[in-house]
């Protein structure tokens, strides 16, 4: 794992690791999935648990769940009977590179990362942009790679993936950052966290402790009685 140096802002962690053949425990299954598709995910994966242990969270407690827009988030394992918030995460993949980013409680974050010389027809253009910044891009083609990677990382913060429109996208809207390292463009957008998805253990965690603050007598578990003989 090679740590790279994050914006000013929250607490974050960024990474990026070589794409390998590997496993993680943090991976999903993913059925007839190519060899090259597996490889991308199950090494960003593995970043992942790598970045979260040198956050100082323990791995096998956590697992990684989707929400409907297929963003992932974090969630203690059932069983665990744990609600302290968790950090927010994004992953992505590009060439050799898989790149990782973690943020405090309390934000969401996005992460894209291309390489910096990557080039993008013209007639790609309208797909991220459209009036003045289509104009703008057509004469600013070394701008390109930035600003796709802004907008990607834009839509990851979000949770919305590609339902958000990267042409709807105004950059100055959003905390974004785009910068050079080494032979990559890396883009990180963070903003406010959202509703995090809710899981039974958190209802009934929170049912738990309404009952206890409404009887100061409530409690959990077996009660025993001994007879003194």
């Amino acid at each position: 794992m090679e740590m790279m140096d994050p914006p000013k802002g929250p607490r974050m962690l960024i990474a990026r690791k070589k794409i390998e053949n590997c496993t993680s425990s943090l991976a999903d299954e993913i059925p007839r999935a190519t060899s090259k598709r597996l490889a991308d995910h199950n090494s960003g994966r593995l970043l992942l648990e790598e970045c979260l242990k040198e956050w100082g969270i323990t791995i096998d407690s956590i697992e990684v769940l989707r929400t409907e827009e297929r963003a992932p988030y974090l969630s203690w394992l059932d069983g665990v009977w744990k609600n302290e918030p968790l950090p927010d995460i994004s992953i992505g993949h590009s060439g050799e590179w898989a790149v990782c980013a973690i943020i405090e409680p309390g934000y969401w974050i996005g992460i894209d990362g291309e390489p910096k010389e990557r080039g993008i027809q013209e007639n790609a253009f309208d797909m991220m942009a459209k009036g003045d910044e289509l104009d703008w891009l057509k004469s600013n083609p070394d701008q390109v790679i930035r600003i796709w990677t802004a907008k990607e990382a834009v839509q990851k913060s979000e949770k919305k993936g590609m339902h958000l429109n990267p042409r709807e996208i105004i950059l100055n809207r959003y905390n974004v950052e785009s910068f050079i390292h080494d032979d990559l463009m890396i883009s990180v957008a963070w903003r406010d966290a959202g509703d995090t998805p809710r899981t039974a253990e958190d209802d009934l965690l929170d049912a738990t402790l309404e009952a206890m603050k409404k009887n100061p007598e409530f409690s959990i578990g077996c009660k025993t009685t001994r007879n003194n003989v």
